[in-house]
């Protein structure tokens, strides 16, 4: 199962004519990790951790609204609770942030108390009233005026009014004020409670204006990628001007510095300390001025070796913008993954809620109040379920991009467009839910291997700060970068292995080591799009966020009463730029397809009569100028056959 012990057989490479299924027994383990995932929810549920999350129950075991039956060494356990459905907190302020809960004993009752209760008389009065015990159990309510225990087993005087939240069986205070501790540290940050309520008020005021603009930001974002193709020229020479210019008048200037401050050292009316200073200024400048000539003659030599490269970043964006009009559903990837990620990570966080409610109740004995702990190997369940979270996460995400990478290639290597599927992402998405599935799940686990320990030492890392001395944190923050750039690295490898098993069905280690090879292969051409390519697409996002900021000043220059903009706009700068990004980022990851996709077209055609290219006029165009140029030699595409991408091309 592992790469290096890879045996795929050889065959011939036929994009999109064979279709196998690939890497079957991970598809195998995902399942019975996914099935392991479901087992867990079943025991959360089974042992009615469920019923205890949403019913609620109290300090000495009772779940609210069903009968219960008696737990050891606790007496006032077993009782039957059936009218009482809603818990009641003697003390719903007494807020324990670190382990974030409430530390309050809990009570089942049938009411929650409507209006405000000031004395012990009214709390008697409520009880009798409603049949719901406001004090401990043990407590007859026409004793709760003189008993001498009823400043700790009774509420705290007055008791708020209080309603029961939906679904979950608990009475709030109506005025939440007492919970502003949460709020403390935002408040010290804010400095003034008045600034915060103008920009509370700024937001809920100029709502309308806020979702108008985000509209616009999602609307912008989808013309960038099809408007993209036709300024990425003008841009990408733009970023060329501007970074010859930037590097050549820097050095310039420090060149012009230097000799400025080298006459001023010479100058005979400066004092002995004075002539040391400019000495030393001089050697820096001097160190400074020779670098960054080292660098600009570097930076434009390296350039101009790149600058053909660069015409092929500029080709591809052009025809990724073409997919997009092919393909417009492409636009539609981010919503559909989100949403997928949203419902897995609300079962997530269901599941995980109760699991803190699943186990063996057990008395605490310095509280004496009743808890659920998880005992024996079954704790190592929420290890299970954490690891759950970041490999099917990974796998969603992979998915997409499986389905991106199937749709596009299906239009690179379709010859007449015209004969292309009627819904290219639908066929992409059954292929891989038919022969792939087992792929994603490899890939998956692989960036969730590296992603795993950097999200340990990063927390390790957090609860030492202050503690560690500066070796320890250093050591731990190198790890963390080292893992985060395999991390990376890892992703970019993965996206495209899932382009080459698009293309001919492979495996994914014979697929990850085929698709290295060629990028290996073209590792100037990967080079110019990922610095010129990221750019333009940055370029792109800030283009958007500017005129979404631009039109939300404009629209807020209206409303003359919002005399606070920064949170409206920053709220909506924010959304601009994240979904502009999400956007973009498909637009990034078709351009990547695209290159793959040019590069085995070129590595096994030659254009001759039955090995024709498979790409585009615009891209078809940038191979004759390059042939032109003499950048393709004849033979380089004379006497090769379409092989499998595992065995490469062989010389006839």
């Amino acid at each position: 199962m592992g790469c290096c012990s890879s045996t795929e057989g050889k065959r011939d490479w036929k994009p999109l004519e064979e279709r196998s299924c690939t890497d079957i027994p991970w598809l195998i383990i995902f399942s019975l990790f996914c099935i392991g995932m479901v087992c867990i929810c079943g025991f959360s549920v089974a042992t009615g951790a469920a019923s205890r999350l949403i019913s609620g129950y109290d300090s000495y075991g009772n779940t609210c609204g069903k009968k219960n039956s008696p737990i050891d060494g606790v007496a006032l356990s077993g009782r039957d609770m059936t009218e009482n459905r809603y818990v009641f907190f003697l003390d719903p302020c007494n807020l324990d942030l670190i382990n974030r809960k409430i530390k309050s004993l809990a009570l089942c009752v049938s009411k929650c108390p409507s209006a405000e209760l000031k004395t012990y008389s009214d709390l008697k009065q409520f009880s009798l009233n409603n049949g719901s015990d406001l004090c401990s159990y043990d407590i007859s309510p026409t004793r709760y005026t003189g008993h001498s225990e009823r400043f700790t087993k009774c509420p705290k005087l007055p008791v708020p009014p209080s309603k029961s939240v939906p679904i979950f069986h608990r009475c709030i205070p109506v005025d939440v004020g007492c919970y502003a501790e949460f709020a403390q540290a935002f408040i010290a940050f804010v400095g003034d409670n008045n600034t915060l309520r103008r920009l509370a008020a700024g937001v809920m005021a100029s709502k309308e204006i806020i979702m108008g603009l985000c509209v616009l930001a999602l609307v912008l974002s989808l013309i960038m990628m099809v408007v993209i193709r036709y300024i990425s020229k003008v841009l990408v020479w733009i970023l060329t001007i501007l970074v010859i210019i930037g590097s050549i008048g820097g050095t310039g200037v420090l060149w012009w510095l230097y000799v400025d401050h080298r006459s001023a050292a010479n100058n005979n009316t400066l004092s002995v300390f004075g002539k040391e200073v400019a000495s030393d200024n001089v050697k820096a400048l001097l160190v400074y001025a020779i670098g960054a000539t080292v660098f600009t003659v570097v930076l434009l030599i390296v350039m101009f070796i790149m600058r053909k490269r660069v015409a092929l970043t500029i080709s591809l964006f052009h025809v990724a913008g073409k997919v997009f009009i092919h393909l417009p559903l492409l636009a539609l990837q981010p919503f559909w993954t989100f949403l997928c990620l949203m419902l897995f990570w609300v079962y997530w966080i269901a599941v995980l809620l109760f699991l803190g409610t699943a186990g063996t109740a057990i008395k605490n004995n310095s509280t004496g109040v009743v808890e659920y702990q998880i005992q024996g190997p079954l704790q190592y369940m929420v290890w299970y379920h954490a690891v759950g979270l970041i490999w099917i996460s990974e796998f969603i995400l992979a998915f997409q991009q499986m389905t991106i990478s199937g749709a596009v290639v299906t239009y690179y290597f379709t010859r007449n467009k015209s004969q292309m599927p009627i819904t290219p992402i639908l066929s992409s998405m059954a292929r891989t839910l038919r022969y792939h599935l087992g792929t994603l799940a490899k890939g998956s686990f692989i960036i969730t291997l590296v992603k795993i320990p950097r999200l340990i030492l990063t927390y390790i890392h957090s609860q030492l700060k202050g503690k560690e001395n500066a070796c320890a944190r250093c050591m731990l923050k190198a790890c963390v970068c080292c893992l985060w750039c395999l991390e990376k690295c890892l992703a970019y490898l993965n996206q495209n292995a899932y382009t080459a098993t698009a293309i001919n069905s492979t495996s994914f280690c014979t697929s990850a080591r085929e698709a290295f090879l060629i990028l290996v292969e073209n590792a100037l051409r990967v080079a110019a799009i990922n610095t010129v390519g990221d750019f333009v697409l940055f370029l792109g996002k800030v283009l958007v966020v500017a005129c979404t900021a631009f039109a939300g000043i404009l629209a807020l220059n209206y409303q003359r009463e919002y005399t606070v903009w920064v949170l409206p706009l920053l709220i909506v700068c924010m959304f601009a730029f994240l979904v502009a990004h999400c956007f973009l980022s498909v637009f990034e990851n078709v351009v990547d397809v695209l290159f793959l996709c040019f590069a085995v077209d070129t590595k096994y055609n030659d254009g001759s009569p039955g090995r024709e290219y498979y790409m585009d006029k615009a891209l078809m165009e940038y191979v004759e100028n390059s042939k032109k140029m003499g950048r393709y030699k004849p033979e380089d595409g004379d006497g090769r056959e379409l092989k499998s991408m595992a065995r490469g091309g062989t010389s006839a």
